[in-house]
């Protein structure tokens, strides 16, 4: 019988977590106590204030800000909602389809967008759209997120497939439905959590994404991403730390409640 390893027991692990920990979260904290500073300088604390808060909002940058939010939210759900779709039926296929030729490699191409370092698939997306004649802008950007997203969006999905038995859909066959009616009846419903979960995950990811989006955005199109960085390069200030803790909260939200909701359907009945 193989023996249980705690490894919280092992030497030094406490403090290595605590040094992890503080790496990853601290710069996050302190961006996020420093949006609330009302000194304009970024380093001296000058009080509690919601005045760089407000300065997004109806502040000198407040329009370009705006345009860039709406930019983003829009090219994140029709990403999200297309890329949905094309990884619930690569799910179906990979998971209800049986063994097929080329099977493996299907699943590795789905993969790949996650392996590939960001920054390669951001040159290739753009030579690529360069080659065919593609005008970067708006378009550009949705068709790269749709295909970065796809994969974001298959994992819950077919995880939350292969945790359905396949004993649901044959009683609803013995019952005279057809595929069709066994699928909207029957397997959708139960899909549904994966679905919302891959769907939340693709949005926040669209949300969130700078390299490839700064790559093929083209002239005159901004989303929040790059006109925060577009911002910076100008001298970091305190509205851009709002911004910034904004996008970041935005960010928590949506990856909790997708965590969340792929958690409630990990079984049939859930």
């Amino acid at each position: 019988m193989t023996a249980h390893h705690d490894v919280r027991r092992y030497p030094g692990f406490l403090p290595v977590t605590i040094l992890c920990l503080i790496v990853l979260y601290a710069p996050l904290i302190v961006v996020m106590a420093y949006s609330f500073n009302d000194s304009p300088s970024i380093t001296i604390w000058g009080g509690f204030s919601l005045r760089w808060y407000e300065d997004v909002f109806f502040g000198l940058e407040a329009g370009k800000f705006k345009d860039a939010a709406w930019n983003s939210l829009s090219i994140a759900a029709m990403a999200a909602a297309a890329s949905t779709v094309i990884a619930t039926s690569a799910a179906l296929g990979m998971v209800r389809g049986g063994a097929f030729r080329g099977k493996s490699a299907s699943f590795a191409l789905l993969s790949l967008p996650i392996m590939v370092p960001e920054i390669v698939t951001a040159v290739a997306t753009l030579i690529f759209f360069s080659a065919i004649g593609f005008t970067l802008g708006f378009a550009s950007i949705l068709v790269a997120h749709v295909v970065f997203c796809i994969p974001f969006a298959y994992l819950p999905i077919s995880a939350r497939l292969q945790g359905i038995e396949g004993v649901y859909e044959e009683a609803a066959r013995d019952l005279y439905a057809s595929r069709a009616e066994a699928f909207r009846h029957v397997l959708l419903p139960l899909m549904a959590p994966g679905i919302l979960s891959g769907f939340l995950l693709a949005f926040i990811i669209s949300l969130d994404d700078f390299i490839i989006t700064n790559f093929i955005k083209g002239a005159g199109v901004e989303t929040l991403p790059t006109a925060i960085f577009g911002a910076v390069k100008q001298g970091i200030k305190p509205n851009i730390m709002a911004l910034s803790t904004l996008m970041l909260v935005v960010s928590v939200v949506f990856v909790t409640v997708s965590w969340l909701v792929g958690r409630s359907g990990t079984k049939p009945g859930g």
